[in-house]
């Protein structure tokens, strides 16, 4: 028998119960991706992220899995609510001013940024660069399966996938109340978003302005998740694409608020400049130690 220390947190949230749940485990270097996979059922969150030793030059090692077994990357929720908790558990030093530390994720080293406001800790993540597919999803069909009306959906910018670690199909519809009423159903998304792997769909209506904000929901039926409350590696790429598309000035901060129909209201924030990032805080909700042989 072993122990594994392992907590919970509330990502993109300023209160408990609010964000994204991520369950985070410290260790796991020696166990098969078998067990990390089993793990991850056993908790039955969006993601569950293992804090390993690093294998590139970066401080710690993220391993993130669904509840259906899929490794994921991105820099979303699931590594910004891991370094949360080595914050909340003392173990990046004093955070009373901004500290840099590195995350290896999936073979790719990137900067992330933590510091304390107030009682919170909070977070800024650098993504990796832009990438926009030449991907073009039928727009009836996409509609359809997102249980909307053809006119629902915008066109400026056109529906695309983007990537900044992870590639998501944004997709803007003509107002919040368009996107709650977004109903999907799962196998017709998945012909719609073209069948890659990972792949989600995020909807998004915008309100443009200096102060940029839009409202969201996240759908990826490609892991087997129905709605996520929060999505990182989908919030990076849309304001990046909202930049690229001349909806978002240079810099400018784009606030996406997301989960509110679940009931897990979200607070994301992008600035797409010279590099993209994406900020937010959280809380450990639970601790414990997991029992494993």
């Amino acid at each position: 028998m072993r122990e594994l220390k392992f907590g919970f947190v509330d990502v993109f949230a300023e209160h408990a119960l609010q964000g994204n749940p991520l369950a985070v485990v410290e260790g796991g270097e020696d166990l098969s991706d078998e067990t990390l996979r089993a793990i991850a059922r056993e908790f039955n969150q969006s993601e569950t992220t293992f804090l390993q030793s690093p294998t590139l030059s970066a401080d710690w090692r993220l391993r993130s899995f669904t509840a259906s077994g899929v490794e994921v990357g991105g820099a979303g929720h699931n590594a910004l609510g891991a370094w949360l908790w080595l914050g909340y558990q003392g173990k990046l030093g004093n955070l009373e001013e901004p500290r840099e530390f590195t995350q290896e994720l999936r073979n790719v080293v990137l900067p992330v940024r933590i510091e304390q406001r107030d009682d919170l800790l909070h977070g800024t993540m650098t993504h990796s660069a832009l990438q926009i597919s030449d991907f073009e999803p039928d727009l009836a069909l996409l509609a359809a399966a997102l249980g909307l009306r053809s006119e629902d959906i915008e066109t400026h910018p056109m529906p695309r996938v983007a990537w900044t670690g992870a590639g998501h199909l944004l997709v803007r519809v003509r107002d919040a109340a368009a996107v709650d009423r977004a109903a999907p159903t799962a196998e017709a998304l998945l012909a719609a978003l073209g069948a890659e792997e990972d792949r989600g769909c995020y909807i998004y209506a915008l309100d443009e302005g200096i102060e940029a904000r839009a409202y969201a929901r996240f759908f990826n039926p490609s892991v087997g998740l129905h709605e996520d409350p929060a999505t990182g590696s989908a919030a990076g790429p849309l304001g990046g694409y909202l930049s690229h598309s001349g909806l978002l000035e240079r810099e400018q901060v784009l606030t996406i608020e997301q989960g509110t129909k679940m009931g897990r209201r979200s607070l994301l924030e992008v600035r797409a400049g010279e590099n993209i990032t994406l900020s937010g805080a959280g809380v450990v909700v639970l601790e414990g130690n997991l029992r494993i042989t």
